[in-house]
């Protein structure tokens, strides 16, 4: 008989940690390969014998690059992509990289006028995702959105448990999320002092063990500076706003065809029962 086998690739941002650690592991009928076992997945399929896999392991920029590697091996992959509307979905990228030490400013990370940004405009054309999907498998993803999640959360799982042929038990799904939020204070504190502690593209080792012990310093820091902002004076996080609203109205009328090209996509592909 041949596997099915269904493949939760991103987006990074919107709940797929969550789902990663609250959901998929509840899931009954199908055999999941956790994120962190992501790089032995093929070798996992390839060597157990279950009927049904699910792999899950969110991806940005790099969504074009591992859907090329994963359906060389595994072609007939249903993919699964979820998404959030444009705005919020750069502008929770942006936490999260100011978060880690990132100093830029957001039009430094995300240009809506001239593209002249760390992320291009190519990164947020949602729909050019979905035809990278079409194009590496047999089979056309299943798009689901954030909103949906955060609306409805038990339709929405339903309709993944469905898709996969799966069951699960509602009481057991709890709906707190995996990791906290920050608030803007401490965001903004941050991104005041991390450019004068950190180097905005610094110069990783070669060694593996090496790198992981730098990226985890930089880290285990830019999380002392999260938490001490709680305790200090608002005046000392600076006042710029983090995320303008003019340059998310921007981003938001730029892609809303994008937007309204995927939730079309959605609809007509997988209808809702």
């Amino acid at each position: 008989m041949e596997k099915e086998i269904y493949f939760h690739v991103g987006l990074g941002k919107v709940a797929s940690t969550y789902l990663q650690y609250a959901f998929f592991p509840k899931l009954q009928g199908i055999y999941y390969i956790q994120r962190t076992q992501y790089k032995r997945s093929k070798a996992i399929i390839t060597q157990t014998s279950h009927q049904k896999y699910l792999v899950s392991r969110e991806f940005d920029q790099q969504l074009e690059d591992e859907t090329l590697d994963f359906s060389k091996t595994f072609p007939q992959a249903r993919p699964i992509l979820l998404l959030r509307r444009h705005d919020g979905w750069i502008a929770s990228q942006y936490r999260r990289y100011v978060k880690n030490g990132g100093h830029k400013s957001f039009t430094e990370f995300f240009d809506a006028d001239g593209d002249k940004g760390l992320w291009k405009h190519s990164d947020i054309c949602f729909f050019d995702k979905i035809q990278i999907l079409e194009k590496h498998f047999a089979h056309k993803p299943l798009v689901l959105f954030h909103e949906d999640l955060r609306k409805d959360p038990q339709t929405f799982f339903q309709t993944l448990a469905d898709y996969m042929g799966a069951s699960y038990d509602p009481g057991a799904v709890s709906l707190r999320p995996v990791h906290p939020s920050y608030s803007e204070k401490q965001l903004r504190f941050i991104h005041t002092f991390s450019r004068y502690v950190f180097k905005e593209n610094p110069r990783w080792h070669r060694n593996p063990v090496v790198h992981w012990l730098q990226r985890r310093s930089r880290l285990l820091l830019s999380y002392i500076f999260l938490y001490s902002a709680r305790l200090l004076p608002e005046k000392w996080a600076g006042k710029e706003e983090l995320t303008p609203r003019s340059e998310l109205e921007k981003i938001r009328q730029r892609f809303a065809g994008d937007w309204e090209k995927c939730r079309a996509y959605a609809l007509t592909c997988h209808p809702p029962r």
